[in-house]
């Protein structure tokens, strides 16, 4: 089999800030695997906060390029690569190939008779609250808007946006950024404005104060929750969990974990590192299993790949053959 490896670069349209970082652009892995007449091809950013990035992704890549170049199985990269961004784009890229053999569609190979497309949230970046109220009124095209946190000042940027549209759907993330006062203090004020989700309000590892707090919104674990060896913990902590195949390292592990979450009865949700449509693809699998989505990777950045998904707004449609699956 033939492995390539190589960056590609996607900028965003404008830049982008969340509680702990800035970002000008996304950087992304690109797999290649070619077995004959067929091209498997994944995408991945890696997870920052595990201090993964583009130039350590291709090093673990390189490093197991030779078994990789023998041929290997979806449940044998499991083993040979830890979860993270570098076996996510190798196992995304094996779901493509694999499709491609078959000639079915990756979500048939998957166990999905069909799919549909998905409502997805545009993500407004975190700022001030009169520039996130203006960015909110700009975004008349979407119907739910996923907001941006990081701690102070939190209730007047959502003051500012619920202002500028009453109509929308709202869903928050704090990326770590609050404390338990800023717990105890926010989340009754955003039930008010009709915040309907807030993802990771505490730091991963200082959660604990999650068990048994009687939120008047429902939390969803993303740092929090990386596996199916995450769920036990978030148990009694957590109503949702937020599925991302960087986190996961693909779409294996990404549809066991949405499985066995469920089964414990939680809810789901897929977000994403941002990324081309190349990514969300098989995102939009997962997407299949949960009620909120978060796969707005391409409408952030100023430019996509060939044959990209297409968006109306919010609704996200079913990803063509011709781009990945």
């Amino acid at each position: 089999m033939r492995v390539e490896f190589r960056r590609v670069d996607w900028p965003f349209a404008k830049t982008f800030r969340i509680a702990y970082r800035v970002e000008l652009v996304a950087n992304t892995v690109w797999v290649e695997l070619t077995d004959g007449p067929h091209v498997g091809r994944g995408e991945a950013l890696g997870v920052s906060y595990h201090n993964e990035s583009v130039d350590s992704m291709l090093a673990q890549l390189e490093a197991v390029r030779g078994t990789l170049e023998k041929g290997i199985s979806r449940e044998q990269l499991q083993q040979l690569l830890p979860p993270g961004g570098a076996r996510n784009g190798v196992d995304c890229a094996l779901w493509d190939l694999e499709a491609k053999r078959a000639g079915r569609r990756a979500w048939e190979l998957a166990g999905f008779k069909s799919v549909n497309p998905l409502l997805t949230a545009y993500t407004l970046g975190l700022d001030s609250p009169v520039a996130m109220g203006e960015a909110a009124a700009a975004a008349r095209a979407f119907s739910l808007l996923k907001i941006k946190l990081g701690g102070e000042g939190d209730f007047e940027r959502l003051k500012a946006i619920r202002r500028a549209r009453p109509d929308v759907a709202l869903i928050v993330d704090a990326n770590q950024s609050w404390n338990e006062r800023h717990l105890h203090e926010f989340t009754p004020k955003l039930a008010e404005l009709g915040v309907k989700l807030i993802e990771q309000p505490l730091p991963a590892g200082q959660d604990e104060p999650l068990r048994g707090f009687a939120s008047p919104i429902p939390l969803c674990a993303d740092e929090s929750c990386q596996t199916v060896e995450s769920l036990p913990e978030l148990a009694g902590k957590y109503q949702f969990i937020n599925i991302k195949l960087d986190k996961s390292g693909g779409l294996t592990e990404g549809l066991r974990l949405a499985r066995k979450a469920k089964e414990l009865g939680f809810e789901l949700m897929v977000g994403c590192m941002a990324g081309s449509s190349l990514s969300m693809a098989p995102h939009f699998i997962v997407g299949q299993l949960c009620s909120v989505i978060d796969l707005d990777g391409p409408l952030l950045a100023s430019s996509d790949v060939p044959n990209a998904i297409r968006y109306d707004g919010s609704q996200m449609h079913v990803p063509e053959a011709a781009l990945w699956g």
